[in-house]
């Protein structure tokens, strides 16, 4: 049985390796130009050389996002784009414009399509559209239950790729294409500058009746009418590799090295586990917990299972839930000596109990026993960004390990 690809976000080369070491098949990454997350840190042609260079060398693959919906001026750059982009060994392009595919297939024929979740594909006929037309892959809209991407799997030819959203931030409007952030702040949420306005809180004013604020509260706070849960598909696993997908894409280009990394480990495992033993495969209420680890909102399963009721809107807040700080990263070890080299994220003293997290297996708890500085001096607290700490780890350790920490009281 070939498994399905575990498909990971990559706003930067950080976040690329963190990805890959964590068990992502593929990742896809922005360039500079041409890219809906315009404020990830998008990658730079060295960046992008050496973020594939990594992933080829250990079998993985780097998808290239050029999915905006462009105006007449984003096309005079994009042949050169997509050429440099060909000669640096993409894997595929994720776009949704026909003028941008007619680029692709004229300056690099040989790249594969993948066809962006931006272009709302709903039903095999379009799919099939496509495919005749020469996209590779469609990256199914998320307003499809898992029983209409059964019945489009079983409808279009085993050649055709289907890929879908199974965690992340859910977009209020549909498959993203909005207008609502270019309305209120002139922010072109289809050329990668959302401002999300969609989190925003809000109250009703009647015409009328201008400053009068309407009691549409469910608390003294304000109403958060369009603040969609987290999509997270952890405990369907089964149900999802069944359906027939060929790729499992995680959001997050935006988000940091510390939720790629722990989304994508926790996904890889929860897979490898089904595929080991299909037949006794259990869902691990571990996995949950771990996912809860990473910065998220509520999770719900989006459309997937059925139709997204109230309860798939969080009304009385836009703010995440956070219950670990991510406090440092494994830079180098000596394994004679059992020190760690360090680069720190967050504040962290002598005597925190820290979770330990390498790229494979599970987890070790331990004190922070002691620190040193670059000048070996004994520290009790090491609160400056970045800076490097030596520290002694229980058990060893490999470089790009993280070191996490409950949030402080």
């Amino acid at each position: 049985m070939k498994k399905v690809e575990l498909l990971a976000p990559a706003g930067s080369l950080e976040k690329l390796k963190m990805a890959v070491l964590f068990g992502a098949d593929a990742v896809y990454i922005g360039g500079e130009e041409f890219s809906l997350r315009a404020s990830a840190e998008n990658f730079s042609k060295d960046d992008m050389l050496e973020g594939i260079e990594f992933a080829h060398s250990r079998g993985k693959k780097v998808y290239l996002t050029m999915n905006i919906i462009p105006h007449n001026d984003d096309l005079e750059d994009m042949p050169d784009f997509i050429r440099e982009a060909s000669s640096l060994g993409v894997d595929a392009i994720i776009l949704s414009d026909p003028g941008t595919f007619s680029i692709v297939k004229e300056i690099a024929p040989d790249i594969p399509i993948h066809l962006s979740t931006q272009a709302n594909n709903t039903n095999w006929r379009s799919a099939k559209f496509w495919y005749d037309q020469g996209v590779k892959r469609i990256i199914l809209a998320r307003e499809l239950s898992l029983a209409e991407l059964s019945a489009m799997r079983e409808k279009l030819p085993s050649e055709i790729e289907l890929e879908m959203f199974v965690h992340g931030a859910m977009c209020i409007s549909y498959s993203g294409r909005c207008l609502l952030s270019n309305y209120m702040t002139g922010r072109d949420s289809n050329k990668g500058y959302c401002a999300h306005p969609c989190r925003w809180k809000y109250h009703l004013v009647e015409e009328k009746r201008p400053g009068e604020y309407m009691p549409v509260y469910e608390n003294e706070r304000g109403t958060f009418i369009y603040n969609s849960k987290d999509l997270c598909m952890i405990e369907y696993i089964p149900e999802i590799i069944n359906a027939g997908l060929n790729s499992l894409k995680i959001e997050g280009r935006m988000k940091s090295s510390y939720y790629v990394a722990t989304i994508v480990k926790t996904y890889r495992e929860a897979i490898d586990a089904y595929y080991a033993d299909p037949s006794n495969y259990r869902f691990n209420p571990e996995s949950l917990e771990e996912l809860s680890k990473a910065s998220h909102r509520e999770y719900s399963t989006g459309f997937y299972l059925d139709k997204p009721s109230g309860n798939g809107q969080i009304y009385n807040t836009s703010s995440y839930i956070r219950e670990y700080d991510f406090v440092g990263l494994v830079i180098s070890y000596d394994k004679d000596t059992r020190i760690a080299t360090i680069e720190q994220r967050n504040r962290m003293f002598v005597g925190d109990e820290i979770e330990v997290v390498r790229p494979t297996g599970k987890y070790f708890i331990q004190k922070i026993s002691e620190m040193k500085d670059i000048e070996g001096n004994n520290i009790s607290v090491a609160p400056h960004p970045q800076m490097t700490v030596f520290m002694y780890m229980d058990d060893p350790v490999v470089e790009f390990t993280m070191l996490r920490r409950k949030v402080l009281e």
